[in-house]
């Protein structure tokens, strides 16, 4: 497995994805958002996200939109949760590239705590 970046355990995970270069690590960001939005719903994607890379409603949407995703497709559902089409959540990646100094950290982030979706995939 070593040559995946996979690992037996969280820990070993992160000091793995460590050693990756960003252009793998946002790979596997972009499809660690599109899978677990299959399996478990854009609306829990989006809350693991904002919680785990700590952006609130206005840096998610700004960093969105700094990835290329069209402003007007964030939205709420009728219950006030936060979310934008599936197919889109990829320019999330980019969009933490382009605005946040600490984009690859934050990614390492959301990699180890999907972790056990990856492992599920």
């Amino acid at each position: 497995m070593a040559t995946t970046g996979l690992s037996a355990n969280p820990s070993e995970y992160r000091e793995r994805l460590g050693q990756q270069q960003d252009r793998q690590l946002d790979a596997w960001a972009a499809e660690l958002l599109r899978d677990v939005a299959k399996r478990r719903g854009v609306i829990a994607v989006v809350a693991d996200i904002k919680k785990v890379a700590r952006l609130d409603e206005a840096a998610f949407r700004r960093v969105f939109a700094r990835g290329g995703g069209a402003p007007q497709t964030v939205g709420k559902d009728a219950a006030g949760h936060l979310m934008t089409p599936a197919i889109s959540l990829h320019f999330l990646v980019s969009g933490m590239r382009a605005d946040l100094p600490d984009a690859r950290e934050r990614l390492i982030d959301y990699l180890v705590a999907g972790f056990h979706d990856i492992v599920y995939v």
